[in-house]
């Protein structure tokens, strides 16, 4: 018999945690995906640890949820016991892989974003999230190190490669203007200086992003339409197809451990 998914109380806290967690989840889900696909065995490696790293951060912020919520919850049940619309995840982050340039450009727009985030949240007020802040701040560093380099490789190397770089960049900026979403719950958090408001760093992340953009000689998308809707439950068709995989077995065998 299938497992019934969870109910969650999403007080702000909670809810802000799940955020999070949800985006670290789908991204490091989407890594994994290329074990043994990647291009060369050290890329392979590469993408296989990020993708341990972010799911690390989400079992982090997953049990902080749990604590917070206490509920009976646990971060087991959060990740494969919640329906579609229960996730909270950027739209961003549970884009196909699609080609290697695709995936490059997905890591590097997002990590330019989450890194300049962790190192804003080592101040937060709430000790937990500061420590999570401070291990992720060192893992999202190497991230956008990393997906930086090969956006660069890419953008300036073939012209086959330039193009799919490109293609790339213009097909997944309408899924950046939601790094900066904010809601009445959130607001609450910035307000006790609990959670960094994530509209004070666009100013970085754009200045991080064309630098680097410039570099491998790719055009930067004019401001335009923002896809949104990951942060209250509306996601693409993407995600459902994720989730029927990534929660098979605790479906199917309901309490199944490691």
């Amino acid at each position: 018999m299938a497992a019934a998914s969870i109910s969650v109380v999403e007080s702000p806290l909670v809810l802000y945690a799940l955020r999070r967690a949800d985006d670290a989840l789908i991204l490091g889900h989407r890594l994994s995906e290329w074990c043994g696909h990647a291009p060369m065995m050290e890329e392979d490696m590469a993408l296989a640890n990020m993708g341990l790293d972010l799911i690390g951060q989400a079992r982090e912020l997953y049990s902080y949820a749990a604590k917070v919520e206490d509920a009976g919850n646990d971060e087991d049940g959060y990740a494969y016991l919640r329906d579609v619309r229960q996730y909270r995840n950027l739209l961003l982050v549970e884009q196909p892989n699609g080609d290697f340039a695709r995936t490059i450009v997905r890591q590097f727009l997002y990590s330019a974003f989450a890194d300049l985030y962790w190192q804003a949240m080592m101040n937060s007020r709430d000790a937990t999230l500061a420590a999570i802040a401070a291990k992720s701040e060192k893992e999202s560093a190497y991230h956008l190190r990393h997906s930086s380099e090969w956006v660069i490789r890419l953008g300036d190397g073939t012209a086959e490669s330039h193009r799919r770089a490109q293609a790339a960049v213009d097909d997944l900026w309408a899924f950046t203007g939601e790094l900066f979403y904010t809601d009445e719950s959130d607001r609450g958090l910035i307000a006790d200086q609990l959670v960094v408001d994530p509209e004070s760093l666009r100013t970085g992340w754009i200045e991080i992003v064309k630098e680097v953009l410039q570099t491998a000689t790719l055009d930067c998308p004019t401001k335009g339409w923002m896809q949104k809707g990951g942060r209250y439950g509306n996601h693409s068709e993407h995600l459902g197809h994720l989730l029927s995989e990534l929660q098979s077995l605790q479906r199917s065998f309901p309490g199944a451990k490691w």
